[in-house]
């Protein structure tokens, strides 16, 4: 594994095309001192900050999904330490993604602020440098949050440095509010357009408000900070577009995204098993992958909606059609491609919770043919797992034209974008800001705008406190990448995995000196690797 404390220079690598954003290469034999000084070379490296991000969301999910309250392992394992808290150590799997991925986005960030002092002036200078302090932000709020503090890094690095000290997560977080604030000023206020602008620091601002609120350390106003940095991100707009239609394939940049993963077919044709991203390939079971001629798309049965997530939907809730595929044709595509399901066959239904006798003799009566499976066995506890399609799939992430490469659909082949802030979650970010600061009444109102689209009804105050807007989030968000991060802001992560999670019990929390295994290890390599022996391993991995 390549050295992940020391941050080695990037120079070709800088190159990699990022969606649209990049448009040109350096195909001479000039230096990246002399390239990255021009309009052009430096417009490159901006783009590959942008293209970081892929390596960040568009692999495993495990850091972001596994081990919470909603998703368990179907017939195949994940990694147990993380989906577990089984054995998890520094050397267990999937534990360095976020910590390799992240140095190495900022480490772009930082060469492309070292750069901005020398290259050419240009009329969008600032807002490029705003863009990328955004970028630095998001990295070590995502380092922050899951290995707490961490090496703070913030100049180019032309040689390697095997010895760092490890900044206090108080730190971390002055360092990205620093950024944040200072990229606020000089992005584009435009309408999003793949690149930060306004509205994406606006909610980024808040989501990290809102997270330190529950620190130690919290600042007194974080929680209004929250609610008006979410209440700027939302911006008087409306939730007016249909939840099914957010998720239409080709849909990810409607009105209502704040900032999302880009990717496309152009960028990742030439590798589609290692430039796309992997995020249809979970939460559900296996449909057959590529023996079934493409008509389905390879589900790796890990991360399945385990029962508890699906029961947290209710009758006339638009969210449970829009985010699974209750039902499945003789061909699982047609769902996108034929635009009249009337006359098709099925050939699986997941009935829900809510389904009564009459409901299912009904359903019967129009599809004998189909599998019909009664609520409680097709989840991970209930369903028998021998077999494919056995655990209800989420259909919102399908990408029906994957380009399948020779490693097969298994790999990274989806050319879907990665949304990773959209409306509703500012709308529930500020619920859950608004009561932190003693506003409950607003920040209900808040969470209603987002019941209200669903179709569902009002919650009522009493009703209205942070495990409701918990399981609010569930519905809203299942399988978008922020549950872990949810439950460890919240404090919530021990109580509600071992709750509802088959396989976690609260004893598998136990660290080392009587800690809680809540924040993720160091890895072990920087551990190694770093020459400064006084670097200090996560308490309950000691």
């Amino acid at each position: 594994m390549k050295n992940i404390i020391s941050i080695l220079i990037m120079t070709l690598i800088f190159l990699v095309g990022c969606d649209s954003f990049l448009e040109e290469e350096n195909k001479s034999n000039v230096t990246a001192e002399e390239f990255y000084v021009t309009v052009e070379g430096y417009s490159a490296l901006v783009n590959a900050n942008y293209a970081a991000l892929r390596e960040i969301y568009g692999d495993f999910a495990w850091m972001f999904s596994a081990g919470t309250d909603m998703y368990s392992e179907g017939r195949d394992q994940e990694p147990v330490g993380l989906s577990r808290y089984v054995n998890l150590n520094a050397s267990s799997e999937g534990v360095d993604h976020l910590y390799k991925t992240c140095y190495v986005a900022i480490q772009r960030a930082n060469t492309g602020l070292y750069y901005a002092d020398i290259t050419e002036s240009t009329d969008d200078l600032a807002q490029l440098v705003g863009e990328l302090k955004f970028l630095r932000a998001h990295a070590y709020f995502l380092l922050v949050q899951s290995y707490g503090g961490v090496p703070l890094i913030t100049e180019f690095i032309a040689e390697a440095i095997t010895e760092f000290d490890r900044n206090s997560t108080e730190d971390v977080y002055v360092q990205i509010f620093t950024d944040l604030n200072e990229a606020l000023s000089v992005v584009s206020t435009s309408a999003y357009d793949g690149r930060v602008n306004q509205r994406a620091v606006q909610f980024l601002l808040a989501k990290a408000h809102l997270t330190r609120a529950y620190e130690s350390f919290a600042a007194s106003t974080d929680f209004s900070d929250a609610a008006n940095y979410a209440d700027a991100a939302i911006a008087g707009q409306a939730l007016d577009i249909p939840f099914g239609e957010l998720w239409t394939p080709n849909n990810e940049m409607n009105a209502e995204t704040i900032f999302s993963v880009q990717f496309d077919e152009g960028s990742i044709s030439a590798d589609p098993g290692k430039l796309g991203n992997r995020q249809q390939n979970f939460f559900g079971s296996y449909t057959g992958g590529p023996e079934v001629a493409g008509d389905a798309p390879y589900k790796s049965y890990n991360l399945c909606p385990n029962r508890f997530a699906l029961s947290l939907f209710e009758q006339g809730d638009d969210r449970w059609e829009g985010t699974f595929m209750t039902t499945v044709y003789d061909r699982y595509f047609d769902y996108f491609d034929e635009a009249d399901h009337s006359t098709l066959n099925a050939a699986q239904f997941y009935a829900p919770s809510w389904y009564t006798t009459a409901d299912s003799l009904a359903f019967r009566a129009t599809q004998p043919t189909a599998t019909y499976r009664e609520f409680g066995t097709y989840d991970p506890e209930g369903a028998d797992i021998s077999g494919n399609w056995a655990t209800i799939i989420v259909k919102k992430f399908d990408d029906p034209t994957s380009l399948f490469g020779a490693v097969g659909d298994e790999g990274r082949v989806s050319k879907r974008d990665i949304i990773i802030g959209r409306l509703a979650d500012a709308y529930l970010v500020a619920a859950e800001a608004y009561l932190g600061a003693g506003d409950a009444t607003t920040g209900l109102a808040r969470l209603n705008v987002v019941r209200a689209r669903a179709n569902v009804a009002d919650a009522t105050a009493g009703e209205f406190d942070l495990d409701y807007i918990l399981d609010e989030r569930g519905r809203e968000l299942l399988g978008e990448y922020h549950r872990w991060f949810d439950l460890k802001r919240t404090g919530k992560l021990v109580e509600r995995a071992s709750a509802h999670h088959m396989f976690i019990e609260i004893s598998n929390f136990a660290g080392n000196g009587g800690e809680l295994k809540i924040l993720r290890p160091i890895p072990q390599a920087a551990i190694d690797l770093n020459q400064n022996k006084d670097f200090a391993q996560n308490p309950a991995y000691n």
